[in-house]
């Protein structure tokens, strides 16, 4: 009955209650809506890592990433990518040969990160082949073939049959040599990665070492991110001697910008409501002053203070919760028009490329968003209620039915 009541009485001034629903409403609304475009953003950068070189999981000698040495190889590799490939959740299984070394033209020379590949295994696991903006992938006969980054590219003064000269220590320690013939430039969402990395095929690079095959790191690719902890445990069981990473190791940053993102969003959402704690402050302070003698009389028939309270709080909870059901919808609403249609940032990409980030933004939100609005709307309704409520039970019964 209550409940009831206090739902008749938030509608007793149409006109005023739309007022401050719609300021909730539009408040919350946009507030989701730019959230989940900070959401999208990390969505994005998170999936384009792991598209671009990262994979789900990655498989090194435990030193490997401390030392970086030619010789820091997995033993026995083909066994361990046997035990990859044997998991029902692996879509994908590449290993990479990768050198520090050299690139130089004849204008400029930079320090690079020489990845070697099996460019049909490294299809299984990157989509590095689709950002091939000019020429071919590694996939086609040609000797002594590279691609580059667009980057490095520019900054070595080089095009598409460009020739290109590799520097890089033997596994006798000495320093070769080999020009290569560049046959395709890769563009990607980092232009750090793209001026960092380049990219031969593995055969080439034994028979140029004269040496057996060996490789320094496995790449996974599962069919889902959601089955990345089930597979992590099981590869640290059976591969102990090797060290096994997921990509939140492999990128820390991404990991902890997705926790700071969720505070300064939930802080973000908080100055929203908290800006219209004092709209529905006013709105229910309002409803209580026009209706002193209704209180009165109430209190004079034999209404309890505390029910008093108890009606006020209900009141602002269902103005609130209306208001705050309605931008709630209002920003899904939004978030799904533009995660189909995307929100495109060309003007943007240069800087964004530096962040690693694409220009295209399909704007998304975790579903636990949702419950911890809903409580923060009842806690900044019943905050809302406080002052009202005070209001009330300080009337005087025989006083407040003489108000009119």
């Amino acid at each position: 009955m209550l409940i009831s009541l206090a739902w008749k009485n938030v509608w007793r001034n149409k006109k005023r209650s739309i007022i401050i629903l719609t300021a909730i409403a539009i408040g919350l609304g946009s507030g989701l809506f730019a959230s989940a475009v900070m959401y999208g953003m990390w969505d994005a950068t998170v999936n384009t890592s792991i598209n671009r070189d990262l994979g789900h999981i990655q498989i090194h000698t435990p030193d490997f990433q401390k030392d970086a040495l030619i010789t820091k190889d997995i033993p026995d590799y083909s066994k361990a990518i046997t035990i990859l490939q044997d998991e029902p959740n692996v879509v994908g299984v590449a290993d990479r040969t990768i050198l520090e070394g050299m690139a130089s033209s004849a204008t400029s020379s930079a320090g690079v990160k020489i990845v070697a590949v099996n460019p049909t295994a490294e299809k299984t696991i990157s989509d590095l082949y689709q950002n091939i903006v000019a020429g071919q992938y590694l996939d086609v006969e040609k000797a002594n073939a590279i691609i580059i980054g667009k980057t490095l590219a520019e900054k070595l003064d080089l095009h598409l049959n460009s020739k290109i000269v590799l520097s890089f220590q033997g596994l006798d320690e000495s320093i070769m040599y080999n020009a290569y013939r560049i046959i395709g430039i890769f563009d990607t969402e980092s232009s750090i990665f793209d001026g960092v990395n380049v990219f031969i095929r593995q055969n080439e690079l034994f028979s140029l070492l004269e040496s057996p095959p060996f490789v320094h790191e496995i790449v996974v690719r599962l069919n889902t991110i959601k089955n990345l902890e089930p597979a992590m445990a099981k590869f640290q069981i059976d591969l102990p001697a090797l060290k096994v990473e997921s990509w939140k190791e492999l990128a820390p940053e991404l990991s902890l910008m997705y926790d700071m993102l969720t505070l300064y969003l939930n802080i973000f959402l908080g100055i929203i409501l908290f800006a219209l704690l004092f709209g529905i402050t006013n709105t229910t302070l309002m409803a209580v002053m026009d209706r002193i003698r209704e209180f009165g009389v109430l209190m004079a028939v034999g209404m309890k203070r505390k029910r008093l309270v108890g009606l006020i709080m209900l009141e602002t909870i269902a103005l609130s919760i209306s208001g705050g059901a309605v931008g709630i919808l209002l920003g899904v609403i939004l978030t799904q028009i533009f995660a189909t249609t995307g929100i495109n940032l060309a003007f943007l990409a240069k800087g964004l490329s530096s962040l690693g980030v694409s220009s295209m933004l399909c704007p998304s939100l975790p579903f636990s968003t949702y419950p911890t609005l809903t409580g923060m709307i009842i806690v900044t309704a019943v905050l809302s209620a406080i002052a009202p409520a005070r209001k009330a039970i300080k009337l005087n019964p025989s006083s407040a039915i003489r108000t009119y």
